[in-house]
């Protein structure tokens, strides 16, 4: 018996084959959507610290995994005898196939999400939270986008598999190319020749998307990307001449920031103990001290990135924090969240966010708060840019920046939301020595503007430098808090320890 070349290549030209795959077609490109947004929000669901959240989604993600997808194909085409309400939209088997698709692939492609926001580093929620944005804001500017890069690999591999699964949807009388080949080769019993065009059709679809895919895995990798632009005559006019507010102006005579009695433990273990600050408007406070002291639990709780056990934080006279305690019940964790944008961050490993250029770092959040037209927000943009000296660089993405380059875009970033108060935690501590100054002069340039500051640093000279008070802590306590001058005096034993190898200038 030989092999009928001619009928094979006929069959590529069959009509009713190029209809079946399109069915292939609409088939696996609607399962794959709709289970990329739904395995999304069971991913989301899965990792969510609330049982009836968690709990649903686990159960779902184990049932479906486990059931074969050919029994939950027959299952769902055979509902309507069950629920004859559903037969207008189950009786179609294209519906069918798909709702069965859907519902198991789902399952699968949310363990592909939870391993990409498994990879995205704890700080990017923390910054967007920083800026203000809430959970879902969160999400969808700043998760997604890098996860998606990270799961697409996988998710196009996934796509494969789901152009190969709907073959089984023949069991319940769709047209598709596998139905359609066995249709064939009963009448004429050529089965080599006739599954070979199946083949066929079936390597065309995956080649075409795989292509479709790669170009778009290439589109969304900014590591790619080569940014060569640079700022015309008119952008840098523009930048010079602009002038930001740096800060909200203060609504009361009251304190910047006062925190009250503020206690945090870690399992048991205390790290900060009934810790008092007050923070004058235009102060730069500076908070030193040994590793473990309590130094970054204190900042981070005054930014509400960790939430206190105790104790109560103000902004302008105005409650920021606090706990509400209703006779014997647990205090219940009190954040006004109006208020979380009257203070700036910025983190020692800086959390500029990857998938955006330096320039659409800034405007990200004033766009979400929508503090202003976008072409003012620009312009605002600009000047701070220039004003840290990063104006060059404005169409950069992070990964092409030095440590301190992203430092100081940082700061750039805090300071488009013209905050009343900027918090810095250790900024120069993930940098090599040689760029440290850069971003110490542009700490110090803030608070010579009269920015209100607080600063977490290890870098004595700069700290007794620009700061107009000093605050010691140690084991969770605060040792001492005074001017530079005070704490150079040598009036305190623990204090003139722990900088007797410190040459102050």
């Amino acid at each position: 018996m030989t092999f009928d070349w001619n009928y094979m290549f006929g069959l590529l030209g069959d009509a009713e084959f190029w209809r079946a795959t399109w069915t292939v077609i609409k088939l696996s490109t609607l399962t794959w959507v709709l289970s990329i947004g739904l395995g999304f929000l069971l991913a989301l669901a899965k990792q969510s610290r609330h049982g009836l959240l968690s709990v649903p989604a686990r159960g779902y993600i184990w049932l479906f995994r486990s059931l074969p997808l050919l029994v939950l194909l027959i299952f769902i085409y055979n509902l309507p005898q069950a629920l004859p309400g559903t037969s207008a939209v189950l009786a179609d088997p294209f519906w069918s196939g798909l709702l069965a698709l859907v519902i198991c692939e789902t399952a699968y492609v949310a363990e592909i999400h939870r391993g990409g926001l498994l990879s995205i580093p704890k700080g990017q929620g923390e910054a967007a939270r920083a800026l203000g944005l809430k959970f879902f804001g969160t999400q969808w500017r700043v998760v997604i986008p890098q996860a998606l890069r990270v799961a697409l690999p996988s998710l196009a591999n996934e796509y494969i598999s789901i152009v190969k699964l709907t073959s089984l949807v023949s069991v319940i009388s769709l047209t598709e190319i596998l139905m359609v080949g066995q249709r064939l080769y009963s009448q004429n019993f050529l089965v080599i020749e006739t599954m070979a065009a199946v083949a066929f059709f079936y390597v065309f679809i995956v080649t075409v998307f795989d292509f479709l895919l790669k170009r778009l895995e290439r589109f969304l990798d900014v590591n790619q990307r080569n940014v060569s632009r640079v700022p015309d005559a008119a952008v840098l006019a523009l930048a010079t001449q602009q002038r930001v507010a740096l800060q909200r102006p203060a609504t009361t005579g009251a304190s910047a920031l006062h925190a009250t009695r503020l206690h945090k433990a870690y399992n048991d273990i205390e790290v900060l103990g009934s810790v008092n600050l007050q923070i004058q408007p235009g102060e730069v406070v500076s908070v030193i001290g040994p590793s473990g002291s309590g130094k970054t639990t204190l900042i981070r709780l005054l930014n509400g990135l960790e939430q206190l056990d105790n104790g109560e934080i103000t902004i302008n006279g105005q409650p920021f924090i606090h706990l509400n305690k209703v006779g014997a019940q647990k205090p219940q964790y009190v954040e006004h969240a109006e208020h979380r944008l009257n203070i700036g961050m910025v983190f020692q490993s800086f959390n500029l966010f990857p998938h955006l250029s330096v320039l659409d770092n800034l405007l990200m959040a004033p766009k979400y708060h929508r503090l202003g037209r976008t072409d003012e927000l620009k312009q605002q943009a600009y000047a701070l840019l220039h004003k840290v000296g990063m104006l060059d660089h404005a169409w950069k993405y992070p990964h092409q920046l030095s440590g301190g380059q992203q430092q100081r875009v940082a700061i750039a970033r805090a300071l488009m939301m013209r905050p009343q108060i900027m918090l810095f935690d250790e900024p120069t501590s993930a940098l090599d020595p040689e760029k440290v100054n850069e971003v110490l002069q542009v700490i110090e340039a803030l608070a010579g503007e009269g920015i209100t500051m607080v600063i977490v640093t290890h870098e004595m000279n700069f700290a007794f430098k620009v700061s107009d008070r000093i605050v010691f802590m140690e084991k969770g306590r605060v040792v001492c808090d005074d001017t530079p001058e005070v704490l150079r005096s040598g009036q305190n034993p623990r204090v003139e320890a722990f900088l007797k190898d410190v040459s102050l200038a």
